[in-house]
């Protein structure tokens, strides 16, 4: 009887247990006065040398705040990147002074405008894994977070968790 107890018992804390291993399940980091969510990649194609990383961070203080760099060990190097048109053409470039997040403002990271190119990529990024990134911000300091990364082509609302 005290076996199957412990059983329906352990069972019962798996779910618990697979959670708190991920603390982060909903997304959401705080550093300072930073709060930062909506953390998501998209899967790529086997052979593709980079990845795009997307996020939003919003500044709930009165002083604002840079986000400067970012490294992951899942590539050679992160880039803080822009997208903008010119003309009829689009064109990436990295932001060489970091990505300001202004006080009482959300920044929003995203294809097609601010994101995190993942440069060197050492495997591809697989739907329904996480990426491990690290945000450095010019006041609030190091932050360690989990990108979900989403199919080919797939929205933050694709995620699976």
């Amino acid at each position: 009887m005290k076996r199957r107890h412990f059983l329906i018992l352990s069972s019962s804390l798996v779910p618990c247990i697979a959670l708190s291993a991920f603390p982060a399940a909903a997304h959401d980091y705080t550093l300072g006065n930073l709060r930062i969510d909506r953390l998501w990649a998209r899967a790529t194609p086997p052979t593709a040398p980079a990845g795009g990383g997307f996020l939003t961070v919003t500044n709930t203080g009165t002083t604002p705040d840079r986000l400067v760099s970012a490294s992951s060990p899942a590539s050679s190097q992160v880039q803080i990147h822009e997208m903008k048109m010119d003309g009829n053409i689009m064109r990436m470039r990295e932001l060489d002074n970091g990505l300001e997040i202004p006080p009482g403002a959300t920044v929003a990271l995203v294809p097609g405008g601010f994101h995190l190119m993942m440069m060197g990529l050492k495997s591809p990024l697989k739907e329904g894994t996480r990426v491990p990134v690290t945000l450095v911000f010019e006041k609030a300091g190091k932050l360690d977070v989990e990108l979900a990364v989403t199919a080919i082509g797939g929205s933050p609302d694709e995620r699976k968790h």
